[in-house]
């Protein structure tokens, strides 16, 4: 039986799974490794986009539906080609691919007929990339020899809430119901292919995470396991201290802490999922990121530890597509229980506020642009009684300036302004306290990149 100290988890994102020589890698990686690899899969590149666009398509036109599975099947059956070399293990590999294009193209004949493609319906068919994607990575191992046991996530207790396409799990619940999955798992000597991004509600019906949800999968697997490690493979290097497309210098972030991630996740960068962090924190369990074509780079480093390097900053992140709202009203920051109405409104349809920022006379809500019409149709209900006037600004963005120092150490605020001012860019909000590890910026995102480029000038060099 292999024990917890001797066990890794290996998350492989849809980006190291794009072609037959992509999975090759992973495939060296995973056995390289000296301890139990645990692997996670994401689906293989594109093919998420191309199961959500084929729905799409099906509820348009029955003709639709062909098209989206012949793109489906020859996709997987070129990298199954390609990748294995055993004919035996090939034409399995290919039957077991056959079977869920099927189920995918009933299901998707399904939405035509019906016309309707309920979040439930959308979040079941959109599995399948990665249920496709544990079959191939197991073939391939096959190929070479070595047993795996593919693990489909909504099997071993994976509850969560009924959001379906933007679910967070139950973890103690998982925990209890993962135990003994889990010890199974420990006994076996096949390596477990588990499929990232999905698990079930209590009644059994599919849910999804999200964008990089399989980062998440990954992480909550972590602390199922409660493995002292969990490395997250993707096509880069690591957290960078700014977007290379907009910083030419821009460099590899060694370290991070986990407030410094979940803000880096939250406001800007994509590169994790926003809830990576959750499952883990409490257990303290580190996070490597790794690139798959340079498997000796230090990658990025992510733990409990806050570290204050010389440069105070990490990171300068930024969302370049962001509304504000601005609910106009007498008194309007003192009522009591206003926020939380507004955001339960919201919430209510599945919009996030990024932030609020009130005073006596004007709430100002921080918004995704694509909910901005939706948001202010719903809040015009609340008018006449306590908010007088609404309106909202589109094709804003925000900046977050992360790191560890940035509230410790007196004058980084300062020197922030500082740097973007030399620019002449208009600052129309600032804020510094909200969260420890980051300090906010709104401003027209037409700016957004000269500011970025003067903060980081400012702070590197």
């Amino acid at each position: 039986m292999h024990n917890k100290e001797n066990i890794k988890v290996l998350k492989f994102g849809g980006d190291c799974l794009k072609d037959a020589s992509h999975i090759q890698k992973v495939t060296d990686i995973i056995l390289s490794q000296k301890n139990f690899p645990i692997v996670i899969v994401s689906a293989i590149f594109g093919i998420t986009d191309l199961l959500i666009d084929g729905i799409t398509s099906a509820k348009d036109k029955e003709v639709n539906v062909s098209s989206t599975i012949s793109i489906l099947t020859e996709k997987h059956y070129e990298i199954a080609q390609d990748a294995i070399v055993n004919d035996s293990v090939l034409q399995t590999t290919i039957q077991d691919i056959v079977l869920l294009v099927k189920k995918v193209e009933r299901l998707l004949y399904g939405v035509s007929y019906t016309e309707e493609d309920t979040d439930a319906i959308r979040a079941y068919i959109t599995s399948f990339g990665e249920r496709l994607a544990a079959v191939i990575l197991a073939g391939v191992l096959e190929d070479k020899g070595i047993k795996s046991n593919i693990i489909e996530t909504d099997k071993i207790g994976l509850i969560t809430d009924e959001q379906y396409e933007n679910a967070t799990v139950d973890l103690k619940e998982f925990k209890v119901n993962f135990k003994p999955i889990a010890a199974n798992i420990l006994n076996d000597e096949a390596i477990p292919i588990l499929t990232g991004f999905f698990g079930n509600t209590p009644k059994g019906k599919i849910t999804t995470f999200g964008r990089n949800g399989s980062d998440y999968t990954a992480a909550v697997m972590a602390y199922g396991f409660d493995a002292p490690l969990l490395e997250i493979w993707k096509d880069i290097d690591g957290f960078m201290n700014a977007d290379p497309k907009i910083v030419n210098n821009a460099e590899i972030i060694d370290h991070l802490s986990y407030f410094e991630v979940a803000e880096l996740c939250y406001f800007g960068d994509r590169i994790l999922h926003p809830l990576t962090i959750e499952p883990i924190a409490g257990l303290g369990i580190p996070v490597h990121m790794k690139n798959i074509f340079n498997p000796d780079s230090k990658g990025t480093i992510i733990s409990p530890d806050a570290y204050i390097d010389e440069h105070i900053i990490k990171s300068v992140a930024y969302n370049p597509h962001i509304a504000m709202i601005r609910l106009h009203g007498s008194g309007i920051g003192y009522k009591a229980g206003i926020v939380t109405t507004i955001a339960n409104a919201l919430s209510a349809k599945n919009i996030n506020i990024f932030a609020t920022v009130s005073s006596q006379t004007c709430i100002n809500l921080l918004i995704e642009m694509k909910d901005a019409d939706e948001s202010y149709d719903i809040l015009k209900e609340y008018k006449g009684n306590i908010i007088e006037r609404i309106d909202f600004q589109k094709d804003i963005a925000l900046i977050a300036v992360v790191g560890e120092g940035v509230l410790k150490r007196k004058g980084i605020l300062a020197r922030v302004l500082e740097g973007v001012s030399k620019e002449r860019i208009n600052i129309e909000m600032a804020s510094a306290g909200a969260s420890e590890v980051a300090i906010y910026l709104i401003m027209s995102a037409d700016d957004v990149d000269d500011a970025i480029r003067a903060i980081h000038k400012e702070f590197f060099g």
